[in-house]
């Protein structure tokens, strides 16, 4: 008996060592990408953009329209899915009596300025302005806070965070499309890609500082 699971074994292993090369690289990214995303979602500092961009430069080189297609919809939903934990975590801090320490948290990465003017836009455009925390860096988290504060309902937050996933997920997939279509080797193109996500990223903070430093 312990042959015949050895060779059974044996056999699955020797079956996946024939698939091509690009089926395995999909088999186990596809996968790690969507719990990646999903994790960086609800803990707020892992870089997901980077990620779906690193996934979009290696798509495009496979010149599968397909492949291209899997990234966008796992990135998405992966968002999707981890901001609705991290706005049901902050929901339970805002009905219970004592808080809690994940909404104390992310009270604390959203900077009081930027808090205010995302509650300033909410109450003017209501969860259209998910949209726009979703595609500026560091603007996800004050507008999350704003929402829990003014206690939107799930429902409510979730048809308003569906269109910002999606326009998050696209604006990161091109990024990765055109490092990848700038460069003939797939590893030039990811470096293209985090380094643009990156400068991206830090461009806001560097804006503040300058004009704090201004006279």
């Amino acid at each position: 008996m312990i042959a015949d699971v050895v060779g059974t074994v044996g056999g699955a292993v020797g079956r996946v060592a024939e698939l091509p090369q690009e089926s395995t690289q999909q088999a186990v990214g596809y996968p790690a990408l969507f719990l990646l995303v999903m994790l960086g979602s609800l803990v707020p500092v892992v870089p997901t953009g980077a990620m779906v961009s690193t996934a979009a430069v290696v798509a495009f080189h496979h010149s599968d329209p397909f492949a291209l297609l899997a990234v966008f919809a796992l990135a998405a939903s992966a968002a999707f899915l981890g901001d609705i934990g991290l706005y049901w975590l902050g929901l339970r801090g805002v009905r219970s009596k004592n808080g809690s320490r994940r909404l104390e948290a992310l009270r604390a990465r959203a900077d009081s300025d930027r808090l205010d003017q995302a509650r300033s836009k909410l109450h003017t455009h209501g969860v259209q302005v998910l949209v726009l925390s979703r595609l500026v860096p560091a603007g996800r988290i004050p507008v999350m806070v704003a929402c829990l504060l003014s206690r939107m309902p799930m429902r409510r937050f979730a048809r308003g965070d569906v269109p910002a996933c999606f326009a998050w997920a696209a604006a990161y997939q091109l990024i990765g499309i055109l490092g990848g279509s700038l460069f003939p080797e797939p590893w030039q193109g990811v470096v293209a890609a985090v380094a643009l996500t990156l400068v991206i990223g830090a461009a806001p903070g560097l804006w503040r500082r300058l004009r704090g430093s201004r006279p």
